[in-house]
């Protein structure tokens, strides 16, 4: 036989404890003693004891936090926890996660044991919760139909968003057959094409919230594909629906509050985004006009039409420089011409026909002395605007 040390005793026996998976999750009942609550960190530390036992246990602050009240000592509490041992001492004990009066007895109990069973099954896991939508159209609400719990809902939803349709299936909510009723009519919200189902009803004891924490409505919701909003009593009351449902309200109203959007917020919004729309619009426009004109200017700068009409721009250009040279050359020629025809008149024996001389032709060839006729010979005097045809009758000398 070995022979082991005090600490490796302990972290035998520590990890026997930790192996055992009932000791994971206990409720045990007591009395609490040596009750000590420390005020900077906030953990407590007690006894639980019976009229034989005692067990030392600790909880800490991130669990104390939550209690709906403050332990005593000699209070009978009924206490959720897992066992574990402190090494160091040797010594095994609670870690306390919850604590609560046990006067509520066995109904506590069972409810405890059935979120466990529940929790172990995953009808808890976060990977199940179903978003709920921004915009519904419908919503669906299972709760009584006299309760205020409805009356708070619909006056709630009407006034944040009065488009939405409202589908109300009435359950009963308390007593005999109410988880029945409730489960019923959450499978009837789940097919009746709505958004969102909210489930609840008003606030109320243990034992008036027995159905909501039943297993036969905790499943119903499970199996809803149509996203839940638990709504059951007042802020501090806590039943297994909240826990399975996609979304907890603390009172019907929240929840009515959560399934729909405020109308003058959606308004606000869509008048938002239709604004920057509108910018972005706008901004894209000009820019895309901007681009326009500068493809219009480089467009027309390599335009055959606009070549073709510098073309023709410089074409008459030189037309008009031509014109104007061809106009110089022949008022030059022309002076020069008429130059020539002075000259050519001042030489022209015709001109001397019109200061009264004449000319004499036999046969249309000049006559320039009178051997070049005889008697009878026909002749054309010719004078600078007429012309006479006479015989030769006489040759002088």
């Amino acid at each position: 036989m070995s022979v082991l040390t005090v600490s490796q005793l302990n972290n035998y026996i520590a990890f026997k404890i930790k192996c055992d998976t009932k000791l994971k999750n206990v409720l045990v009942e007591g009395e609490i003693s040596n009750f000590t609550s420390h005020y900077k960190s906030g953990h407590m530390y007690f006894t639980l004891k019976d009229s034989t036992s005692s067990v030392k246990a600790v909880m800490f602050s991130s669990n104390a936090s939550r209690l709906k009240f403050m332990p005593n000592n000699g209070m009978g509490v009924i206490v959720s926890a897992g066992v574990d041992v402190f090494e160091r001492d040797g010594v095994y004990q609670l870690y306390v996660t919850d604590i609560q009066p046990s006067g509520i007895g066995g109904a506590y109990l069972a409810v405890e044991q059935l979120k466990n069973k529940l929790e172990a099954d995953g009808l808890f896991n976060e990977a199940y919760k179903k978003p709920i939508p921004l915009f519904p159209k419908k919503i669906g609400v299972v709760t009584s139909s006299s309760g205020a719990a409805l009356h708070d809902i619909i006056n709630v939803i009407s006034r944040r968003c009065p488009i939405v349709e409202i589908n109300v299936y009435p359950a009963i909510v308390q007593g005999e057959n109410s988880a029945y009723s409730i489960s019923e009519k959450l499978k009837l919200a789940d097919l009746g094409d709505n958004d969102v189902i909210i489930v609840g009803r008003g606030g109320g004891s243990l034992e008036d919230l027995s159905a909501f924490n039943s297993e036969a409505v905790a499943r119903s919701i499970f199996q809803c594909k149509t996203p839940v909003i638990s709504a059951v009593g007042h802020e501090t009351d806590v039943t297994i629906a909240d826990f399975v449902s996609d979304l907890r309200a603390p009172t019907p109203s929240a929840a009515a509050e959560l399934a729909v959007p405020e109308i003058e917020g959606i308004k606000a919004f869509v008048a938002s985004f239709e604004k920057k729309l509108f910018d972005i619009i706008s901004d894209r426009i000009e820019a895309k006009l901007s681009q326009l004109s500068s493809l219009t200017i480089r467009l027309n700068s390599r335009s055959p039409e606009n070549t073709l009409n510098m073309k023709l721009m410089d074409v008459k250009a030189v037309e008009e420089k031509l014109k104007d040279r061809l106009i110089t050359f022949l008022n030059k020629n022309e002076q020069l011409l008429n130059a020539k025809i002075s000259v050519l008149n001042s030489l022209n024996p015709l001109g001397i026909l019109s200061r009264g001389y004449s000319l004499t032709y036999k046969n249309e060839t000049l006559i320039k002395d009178a051997g070049d006729v005889k008697i009878g010979d026909e002749i054309k005097i010719k004078m600078s605007s007429s012309e006479i045809y006479a015989a030769v009758l006489k040759i002088g000398s």
